[in-house]
């Protein structure tokens, strides 16, 4: 394959991975707008729309594994592939969280909510802001960016845990088990919320790697050692 070609190549996957990436971003914006609203029609149509993210992640799983079998890639043409091949990973974990926040909307139904959802809201835009970030770092080659998206995790988690403080009040609280319940439906989706982070961080990482050729692991734990306690208990696969 020519160098032209397989620039072109590398430039058509760029292109592809903006399409799932854009896919996810309103996938994760319309789980969280369907919770609010308590839009169980919008929720039913995220989850069925999931499939359409796994066939892209397909595509570009086939396109890069033909691209790396026909020409035998630099150095720096390798981290370019296997960083696109991770950061899919990535983009289709987070699909399947937006898909997660739709069952709980699912689940939840039309009974009152037990608060006003405003953290939950603030956290998806800040994780919004991360994907859309580092997808734009990868584009762009930016580590600049990418390390900023890499300490914007540090806010996601400071949010975790004060919905993680509010939520868990209600559920030891008792004598309700409607409103403990839903309590704990709704740590499950801040709990998604904070992984979304954890993958746009990956990706930022992805970026640093992919230009410098170093690996860095910025500290995701979260913000207080008791979140470190419990969250186990809150992870589903």
């Amino acid at each position: 394959m020519p160098r032209e070609a397989f620039d072109e190549e590398l430039r058509a996957l760029q292109e592809q991975i903006l399409k799932m990436g854009g896919l996810v971003e309103e996938a994760v914006r319309r789980a969280v707008r369907s919770l609010a609203n308590q839009d169980l029609d919008e929720a039913e149509r995220i989850i069925e729309g999931d499939d359409m993210i796994d066939i892209v992640q397909q595509e570009i799983e086939e396109r890069s594994v033909r691209l790396i079998a026909l020409q035998q890639p630099l150095a720096r043409d390798l981290r370019t592939v296997t960083t696109i091949l991770k950061v899919i990973i990535d983009l289709e974990r987070i699909g399947d969280h937006a898909v997660n926040i739709a069952l709980i909307t699912r689940r939840i139904g039309h009974e009152p909510l037990i608060k006003p959802l405003i953290d939950i809201p603030r956290m998806a835009d800040l994780t919004d802001r991360m994907l859309k970030g580092s997808l734009d770092a990868l584009v762009r080659r930016d580590v600049a960016l990418a390390e900023q998206i890499c300490q914007s995790d540090d806010e996601v988690d400071e949010l975790y845990a004060q919905l993680f403080d509010e939520l868990i009040g209600f559920v030891l609280a008792g004598g309700d088990v409607r409103r403990a319940t839903q309590a704990i439906n709704l740590l499950f989706v801040a709990r998604y919320l904070e992984r979304i982070a954890d993958h746009a961080t990956n990706i930022a990482e992805g970026v640093i790697f992919l230009v410098t050729g170093k690996r860095v692991h910025f500290n995701r734990e979260p913000a207080r050692d008791r979140q470190r306690q419990h969250k186990v208990h809150l992870d589903e696969g």
